[in-house]
């Protein structure tokens, strides 16, 4: 019974047929006629014109974005927990030609513009340090936690008063609408957000991660670095079908939602164990080696999270029975 990632989970079954349905001779690279929709359909989605270009990971949507948004000679501001930071193997720094990252603090791995003006003061204004060009969040966080669009404005208005790109890595971003309800929009472009790295893989996708400029003008020198970087598929259609799969009809809230839910069940079963809220799908909460062994004993396989701490993790399809078994197991404990 597996909780330790949603990139573990199955591929949903609408994202699986467009993968057959793409499955014929078509224009080959992004000249497909799924791909050639990417732009309609995410348009729609967020309510103003936008470009979209898909890649097949995650890190490639975020690097790709982080190097529209600021020169080799410049800065990324992040949170210390980011993923850029602790999980892409340098790859914000490669994809920049050299970038640094300037990590800031808080708690559940949320900054605010407080503590993003704490990075911003160690920095001189002088040719001796790397100036700041752009700022990368995360929704939902590392640790679970949502921004609302609130926050996210907040922080878009510091961006726009310091001059830098405000990018988004959305690798949950489904699963922060779905515990929001609000528009994508809203926690996106009219917060501020320049590029967003829109998650499809951990929401029930195979393989296809959407990179959405706001400003489409961004796109243009993208279309290269992705093609440099190893990241223009010659087979784009079947990246592209998946992604308009779980657009239509709501797949991806309908995924996004089933997860959080799943992931409130073993809230309500954590009680006073969690360390943080539960907001998305992903739930951590305090377990003792001998505890978490107890809970392994049972079949349940998660990531061991910090000393006595454990990440469990939801996806779209978690079998309520498991879940119901791994919540009896918490409770028992």
């Amino acid at each position: 019974m597996r909780f330790f990632s949603d990139n573990a989970a199955a591929v949903c079954p609408e994202a699986m047929a467009a993968l057959g349905q793409a499955n014929r001779l078509d224009t080959a690279y992004d000249g497909d006629a799924w791909s050639a929709r990417l732009d309609d359909a995410f348009s729609d989605l967020f309510e103003r014109r936008i470009r979209a270009l898909w890649v097949a990971t995650g890190t490639a949507a975020n690097s790709l974005a982080l190097a529209a948004l600021c020169p080799a000679h410049g800065s990324i501001v992040c949170h210390r927990d980011a993923h850029i930071q602790n999980d892409e193997c340098g790859a914000p720094e490669f994809y920049t030609h050299g970038a640094k990252l300037l990590l800031g603090e808080g708690e559940g791995a949320k900054l605010t513009p407080e503590t993003v003006e704490a990075v911003l003061a160690t920095v001189r204004n002088d040719v001796h340090q790397v100036q700041p060009h752009a700022l990368s969040i995360t929704n939902a966080t590392e640790y679970g936690l949502v921004y609302t669009p609130e926050e996210v404005a907040a922080l878009g208005r510091l961006c726009k008063a310091r001059g830098l790109g405000f990018h988004m890595d959305g690798a949950r971003f489904a699963n922060a609408v779905a515990r929001l309800g609000c528009a994508p929009a809203d926690l996106t472009w009219r917060a501020g957000i320049d590029a967003l790295s829109f998650g499809f893989v951990k929401n029930g996708g195979m393989s296809a991660e959407a990179l959405i400029f706001f400003d489409p003008d961004l796109a243009a020198a993208t279309l290269y670095r992705r093609k440099r970087a190893g990241h223009l598929l010659s087979k784009g259609r079947y990246l592209a079908a998946q992604i308009l799969a779980m657009l239509e009809d709501g797949v991806w809230m309908k995924n996004a939602r089933a997860a959080n839910d799943a992931a409130a069940r073993l809230a309500a079963a954590a009680g006073g164990r969690l360390v943080l809220p539960v907001e998305a799908n992903e739930v951590f909460l305090k377990a003792s080696p001998p505890e978490a062994a107890a809970l392994r004993a049972k079949g349940f396989d998660f990531y061991d999270w910090g000393p006595g701490e454990a990440r469990l993790v939801t996806s779209w399809n978690s079998e309520p029975a498991h879940v119901e078994a791994l919540a009896e197991a918490i409770r028992s404990l």
